[in-house]
């Protein structure tokens, strides 16, 4: 684990900073065409050594952003680490009935480190603070075993299982947040 604390950004009241080391600060719209052009939003600075996403993710994260922020804000949070961006999470689908669907990703040189786990479970504080979600949802390849640990070290619960189109057979995970 790193040992190091990070400092809190205030960005706007419901923004979120961490207690220990990651931090979990909303994406703007102003933030994502930074990101696109190749900047960074103030107080942060990329990973030197990989990407957190390469464009055409950041471009399609950035529309389903935009189009879930016009109904549910905050949309999309940057992980960021020691001041450094090393992945980013989001609303990926529009809420319904209280239910909101994440996905998330971390730098590839950022990975094993705990800061995803981290992360969702910030996120999770959040939502049991917000009065509008009551249940978190995600999915995960079946053979992607970090990411199901992730969801589960947060106390999700698998839910069913799926065949994706795009992304072939992923199982279904769900949190509380009441």
């Amino acid at each position: 684990m790193l040992g190091s604390r990070c400092s809190a950004l205030t960005r706007q009241s419901w923004r979120m900073s961490n207690v220990e080391k990651n931090m979990i600060i909303e994406l703007t719209a102003y933030d994502f065409a930074a990101l696109l052009k190749g900047f960074v939003p103030a107080n942060t600075r990329l990973v030197s050594d990989s990407v957190i996403a390469p464009p055409e993710v950041l471009e399609m994260l950035a529309s389903i952003a935009a189009e879930i922020g016009a109904k549910f804000i905050p949309s999309a949070w940057m992980i960021v680490e020691e001041g450094e961006i090393v992945g980013l999470c989001s609303v990926i689908r529009a809420p319904e009935d209280g239910e909101i669907h994440i996905g998330y990703g971390i730098a590839p040189s950022r990975e094993r480190r705990g800061c995803a786990t981290r992360a969702i479970g910030q996120l999770l504080e959040w939502a049991r603070k917000d009065p509008r979600v009551r249940l978190l949802s995600a999915e995960t390849g079946v053979d992607n075993i970090a990411s199901q640990r992730v969801l589960e070290r947060n106390g999700f619960i698998r839910a069913g299982e799926r065949i994706d189109p795009e992304d072939g057979p992923v199982i279904r995970w769900q949190a509380s947040a009441v």
